[in-house]
This record gives C-alpha cells, sequence and structure tokens, in this order.
C-alpha cells in the first residue's frame, strides 16, 4: 500500500584541521560541506513489511535489509552494512523503500558513510537532536566497520552551520561555530588513491595513544614536557596529539582575527605531524600536498580525515581559478536534516 514520503539531506565534512585526536578528547575543526547524501523515502502504511529496502545510485546492488536487524558485520552488500546498523541501533520495526543519490566521492575521506549513516536514520524516523543522533550513527559506524572511530564526523554532519567551521570538543562534546577568513575559499582535492581503514591501522594508532595515556594521563591534558616520559611509537604519537590540539585553539583565534597566512601555515604543520609522527599518510597524498602548498594563492594544505589515502584540503584565496587547484571548492553547511 503507497505511503507517506519524503526527501532526507545528509551533508559529508572536511576536516579543517584537528585529526586523529576525537577518540582522545581533543578538539577539532570540520565543516559540514555542501556535497552529501540524499534519500528518497517512502514509508508503509497499513499492513507494515519487515523489510528496508534501499537503492543506491553509486552502489549495483540494492540494501535488502530484515527487520528486527540482526547480524550486521558479515552483511552483504557490503554497503548494506552501515544503514543496516543504524536500523539495530534504533531498534527500527517500521519498513520502507528508499533511493539514495550522493554527490560524496565515496573513500576520499569526505565522510560518506557517516552522511549515508545519518540520512538513514532520518529516514527511518530518528527525531531526536543533533548529539543524540550523532552518538547513535557513531555507535552504527563502529558496529557496520570495526573501527573504534571518535564522534567528529557524525556530530559536525548532524551540527553543521551554513557559512562556519565547527570547533568541536571531542570531550564535553560540544559545538561553537567559528567563521573562516573572508576572502578565502576551502577545496578537497584526491590524491587518486581511495581511502581504506580495513586491517588494523586505525585501532593500531588508537592503542598507541592509549598506551601513552598509560604512561603520562590524558593526552587531551598533557604537556609538551611530559613527552620526555615516552619513547618511540608512543611518544610520536603523543606529540602528534599534543601539538595538533594547540594547532586547532590557534587555528581557531587566526580564523577569529581573519589571519587566513597563519590558518595555513596550520596545515602544513599539521600535515607534517600525520606525516611523520602518526604515520597515516601515504606517498600519493604527499605529493599532492606539496603540489597544493606550492601554488600561489594556496595558503595551507594537508591530508584530511584519516588518512592512508583520500583527499588533501587547502585553503586557498577565493580569487584563484578553481582549475589551478582541482577537486571540488566546498562550502560549509547547515547539517542534516529532512528536506520535505
Amino acid at each position: 500500500m503507497p505511503g507517506e514520503t519524503l526527501t532526507v539531506f545528509a551533508p559529508g565534512r572536511v576536516n579543517l584541521i584537528g585529526d586523529h585526536v576525537d577518540y582522545v578528547g581533543g578538539l577539532v575543526l570540520p565543516m559540514a560541506v555542501d556535497l552529501g547524501t540524499t534519500i528518497r523515502v517512502t514509508r508503509a502504511v497499513g499492513d507494515v513489511p519487515q523489510l528496508v529496502r534501499l537503492r543506491s545510485d553509486s552502489e549495483p546492488e540494492a540494501a535488502t535489509i530484515e527487520l528486527p536487524v540482526g547480524a550486521v558485520s558479515d552483511r552483504s552488500p557490503v554497503w548494506s552494512r552501515y544503514p543496516a546498523a543504524v536500523m539495530a541501533e534504533m531498534g527500527t520495526t517500521h519498513g520502507f523503500e528508499g533511493d539514495v543519490t550522493t554527490t560524496l566521492p565515496v573513500g576520499a575521506g569526505l565522510s560518506s558513510s557517516a552522511s549515508l549513516e545519518i540520512a538513514v536514520a532520518l529516514a527511518a524516523g530518528f527525531t531526536g537532536p543533533p548529539l543524540e543522533l550523532a552518538r547513535l550513527c557513531q555507535r552504527a559506524e563502529q558496529r557496520a566497520s570495526g573501527v573504534p572511530c571518535g564522534i567528529m564526523d557524525q556530530l559536525s554532519i548532524a551540527a553543521g552551520v551554513a557559512g562556519s567551521a565547527l570547533l568541536i570538543d571531542c570531550r564535553d562534546e560540544t559545538v561553537k561555530p567559528v567563521a573562516l577568513p573572508d576572502g578565502v575559499a576551502v577545496h578537497a582535492v584526491h590524491c587518486g588513491v581511495s581511502r581504506r581503514l580495513a586491517g588494523s591501522e586505525y585501532a593500531d594508532r588508537r592503542a598507541d595513544c592509549e598506551a601513552a595515556e598509560r604512561t603520562i594521563g590524558p593526552l587531551r591534558d598533557a604537556t609538551f614536557d611530559r613527552l620526555s616520559e615516552l619513547d618511540g611509537i608512543e611518544q610520536r604519537r603523543a606529540r602528534h596529539v599534543i601539538t595538533e590540539i594547540g594547532r586547532v585553539r590557534s587555528a581557531v583565534d587566526a580564523a577569529t582575527a581573519g589571519d587566513a597566512a597563519t590558518f595555513g601555515r596550520l596545515m602544513n604543520e599539521s600535515h607534517a605531524s600525520l606525516r611523520d609522527d602518526f604515520e597515516v599518510s601515504i606517498p600519493e597524498l604527499d605529493q599532492l600536498v606539496e603540489r597544493l602548498q606550492s601554488t600561489p594563492g594556496v595558503h595551507g594544505a594537508r591530508m584530511t580525515g584519516a588518512g592512508f589515502g583520500g583527499c588533501a584540503v587547502a585553503m586557498v584565496d577565493a580569487g584563484v581559478d578553481p582549475a589551478r587547484i582541482g577537486g571540488w571548492r566546498l562550502s560549509p553547511s547547515a547539517g542534516a536534516g529532512i528536506v520535505n
């Protein structure tokens, strides 16, 4: 029986600075972007089928999910694990059909999976506040992927503010809009290698941070002089976290002062730290970042997201021809919601 229809949209996100610090309760500065995931939904009425069917314009096989949702990690096709995990977390029992379209490149580090999760939650009837939505979809991401991610991606998408980046305190889970300097544009440029978090790299980095914390306490509060108490990998990982949190604070100050040059320098320093101390970059990303940093009109560039492939993000004078930079010119977007 035909039922009600609605359309939901969830943006992606680009992180300007502050990577691999959210899961230790650090500070991050992402922004929701004008690329994202749209789902046009038809909800069943009358005799409710215990089935959700989603068709995607970027996947050859539809996701058919029986309700209530059971196991998630072994589902096929692989992309169906993310909506299934969302509905498992929600306890969804009301079936529906939906057509999924996306303008986000998959595997680029622009949070296509978090965008899909949040869009699915809204399509399935979630009505709570942004933080509750973000927490739910963070749990779904962990369930679907096996990656112990922090809350940055989901919260920046759920709580996005048009025209602003977001300073997110991942310990307090608070969000503060931060306007970018006037006269700049943000570009995301793909390095040509899709980001892959399958395997243990992400979990290993988190475990390294946790090991460092057992010696010097929470890295969110640690000072630089405590690094001498650590050795080897743990020292390098902790040095990245401590300095990256400091760079986020400085970047917010620079943005507030309209100082794009300082903001860009901090982005460059962030990439070097992620490359050398956290070891999450790859040669293709490094080469792309070097090319962007040497392009006239670019204030700074760095890898963005978890690493191991995907995109670099650059802060660029708005008057620069976008073709000289490449990729996508991104605008800060409002958070996810129902379109109609």
